[in-house]
């Protein structure tokens, strides 16, 4: 219920005044059964623009982080990520990617959509990288379609690290939805999930325009972190 007042009543008349976001594609989104909508991820703000102008609820895997924060600001966030009917999920330890897999299948059994963000974090510097598996692996064996999605300009508004987002229009394009059928069976074999993950990844460029990289951002931010501790800004 919260959810919907917070779609149509309280945030989603607010986004769509201060940002009024230019909507593409939207026809894409399939109006009953489930589907995956996998995007790029530039900015905190994504999480709330996007189920903002889908007329469906997405359900979104959102990091444990946001539900653990500590004082009233971390109590504040947990709160509101419940309401919104999102899912926690730990980034950590090996098994952290089969239980981010297992919840996101809970969401598609259901017939509902599930938004997910292939690269696993935001992108610290505006491009795009490569895609984890997961996203292969539930469309494959929920055999649903995956719809691509690019935010166009969230990154500028709010780069990591920027608390209030600046006030500037942004875009949201979607794409038509991928069909993996084809892959039926094939989601325990790694060339499979890597071909569906890149060919997502690839849909997802072509809305966004950003530069690609390919190597995974956890990764390149990991190591941006170890040379900045090694050589220090004087």
């Amino acid at each position: 219920m919260f959810y919907y007042v917070l779609k149509y009543v309280i945030l989603g008349p607010l986004l769509r005044l201060l940002f009024r976001p230019r909507i593409e594609g939207l026809e894409h989104i399939p109006e009953q059964g489930a589907a995956i909508v996998a995007g790029n991820h530039l900015s905190f703000s994504d999480h709330f623009l996007m189920p903002a102008i889908i007329k469906r609820r997405i359900t979104f895997l959102a990091k444990a982080e946001y539900f653990t924060g500590p004082g009233l600001k971390g109590r504040l966030t947990a709160a509101f990520f419940r309401s919104a009917g999102q899912i926690p999920v730990d980034r950590s330890g090996k098994d952290a990617g089969q239980a981010a897999i297992r919840e996101g299948l809970g969401v598609l059994s259901k017939g509902e959509l599930l938004g997910i963000y292939p690269e696993g974090t935001r992108s610290h510097d505006g491009r795009l990288y490569k895609g984890k598996v997961g996203v292969a692996v539930m469309a494959l064996k929920a055999r649903v379609p995956v719809v691509p999605c690019a935010m166009v300009g969230t990154f500028e508004i709010q780069p990591p690290g920027r608390v209030v987002p600046r006030i500037k229009q942004v875009t949201i394009r979607f794409g038509e939805p991928l069909d993996f059928s084809r892959y039926a069976g094939m989601e325990d074999q790694k060339a499979a999930i890597r071909a569906v993950t890149d060919e997502i990844m690839y849909a997802i460029l072509g809305l966004s325009g950003q530069e690609y990289v390919d190597e995974y951002a956890a990764k390149v931010k990991a190591e941006q972190a170890e040379q900045a501790k090694k050589f220090p800004k004087r």
